[in-house]
């Protein structure tokens, strides 16, 4: 009961302990706890096993607490009642808010789901060791564990170890079944914080703080790109250098930013169109020209939304934008709120399960192969181990941060092939050469290598760099 009365003390106050009414709004307020509850409870979620049972009933407890609120969200729906002389009159009823009633039941569902996942990870047959501490009954993988987490480059997270020979067919069965359940958990998150998002009013000082033109919110090189009469998002994203994860974030910033600046001039062009004369053309050339500008701005508009859906479709791990986080801090709708965070944080604890179960089944095959291969001899593994290295990424020569996703690309976009196209091929799992054990072990090693750049999680933030000119 006290902890309670203190967290609803912290959301009356908007978290300004002081009592000045310098705080936050409630629903950022229930979006900032529901989101430091989640830190609290999964922020060290290092190992797949069950949740302790005193964080378990902390997490069921105080979400209970945050999400009651949703209860008093209701909606006025017209019903008919019947009295008991036979009359029938028309009034009107409340139930929960519609977007609440449909999501926030399957948000439960889908937290209950994650939670029976880390569940039935009791009395598994692999194990965990620390960064850099190596068993007494090294099995021969040690090499192979240094080079993943030279990859991975989260040296705090432990090791995943399996027994010799790998895990049994049946443990890998029930890993990998696992594996899809989260991931269909992670989409469902996703899709229902897109929605979320989506019917959140675009805060004003972020319209306001877009530049005049597509070409300042762009840059040269994707507005000459995106405004060519022969369009390809997938192209152009293979013409940009996208190596790194605050390059990817940048992009889609730009990218989003540049439709709401055409979009925003294609409603407000027509008014201050038709507000100004000119007395050296004619009515109906001015309302053509009009038209023709605002064709263009829409379909310049239809080609950068585009180009973001690609993006995000490449980079599905990509954080949100900084549209997303405006919305978050400007919202003053408190059931949206609820469902944001929510079904962020549902998001977060997916992704680091499907995370976790994708280490673990790396490292098992590693481990098979390293197994397979010990007949020859350690040697070939040595070889295998010093001649596998991460993919090699461009690297502007820039050293602008603002400028280092525009370099200008090596080749036309209207080749088939790009350079990024054919890493992305290289890395791509294939059959393994049987030439010589050697070489098994390298492909095996490089498909590794693969999996851990495909799952790269974008974590960054974004500058526009704003101009005044009056270009389009």
């Amino acid at each position: 009961m006290e902890m309670m009365k203190e967290r609803f003390a912290k959301l009356l106050l908007g978290e300004d302990m002081s009592g000045s009414g310098k705080g936050v709004c409630t629903a950022l307020a229930i979006s900032n706890a529901i989101t430091n509850l989640c830190a609290t409870i999964f922020g060290q979620l290092w190992r797949l096993e069950p949740l302790p049972p005193e964080k378990k009933a902390m997490w069921r407890r105080e979400m209970s607490w945050l999400l009651c609120v949703s209860d008093h969200i209701v909606e006025l729906v017209p019903t008919w009642q019947s009295f008991p002389d036979g009359t029938r009159l028309e009034i009107m009823t409340s139930r929960p808010r519609s977007d609440l009633y449909i999501n926030l039941p399957a948000l439960r569902k889908l937290d209950h789901m994650l939670l029976e996942i880390l569940e039935s990870f009791r009395d598994p047959e692999f194990w965990y060791v620390e960064q850099g501490i190596a068993a007494p009954d090294c099995d021969g993988s040690a090499s192979f564990r240094a080079a993943f987490h030279r990859r991975d480059e989260k040296w705090w997270l432990p090791v995943p170890r399996v027994p010799p020979g790998g895990l049994r067919d049946k443990t890998r069965k029930q890993l990998q079944h696992k594996r899809d359940c989260a991931n269909q958990i992670l989409k469902a998150a996703m899709a229902i914080n897109s929605n979320a998002l989506a019917e959140m009013e675009i805060p004003e000082s972020y319209l306001d703080s877009l530049p005049k033109n597509g070409r300042a919110t762009l840059g040269d090189i994707i507005y000459r790109y995106i405004t060519s009469d022969q369009f390809s998002p997938e192209c152009l994203l293979d013409c940009l250098d996208l190596s790194t994860e605050y390059q990817a974030l940048e992009i889609a910033n730009r990218v989003e930013a540049s439709v709401y600046v055409w979009r925003r001039r294609f409603a407000a062009k027509p008014v201050n169109g038709l507000s100004r004369s000119s007395s050296a053309r004619s009515s109906w050339g001015m309302v053509k020209d009009m038209m023709v500008d605002t064709e263009k701005r829409e379909l310049l508009a239809d080609r950068a939304e585009g180009l973001l859906i690609c993006l995000k479709q490449r980079f599905p791990g990509l954080t949100q934008t900084s549209l997303d986080m405006s919305k978050i801090q400007y919202n003053k709708d408190v059931g949206k709120s609820i469902l944001e965070s929510y079904s962020r944080v549902l998001e977060s604890l997916a992704s680091n399960i499907v995370t976790r179960i994708d280490d673990l089944l790396n490292i098992d095959e590693l481990n098979r192969h390293a197994e397979q291969f010990s007949a020859s001899g350690d040697a070939d593994c040595k070889i295998a181990c010093s001649q596998a290295a991460v993919p090699s990424f461009p690297v502007p020569a820039s050293g602008t941060p603002f400028m280092t996703a525009y370099a200008t690309p090596s080749f036309s976009p209207a080749q088939l092939a790009s350079p990024s196209k054919k890493e992305r091929i290289s890395l791509t799992p294939g059959r393994r050469s049987q030439h010589s054990r050697s070489a098994g072990a390298k492909k095996a090693l490089t498909d590794h290598v693969g999996t851990e750049v495909k799952g790269m999680i974008i974590s960054s933030s974004m500058m526009i760099d704003v101009s005044t000119t009056t270009e389009l």
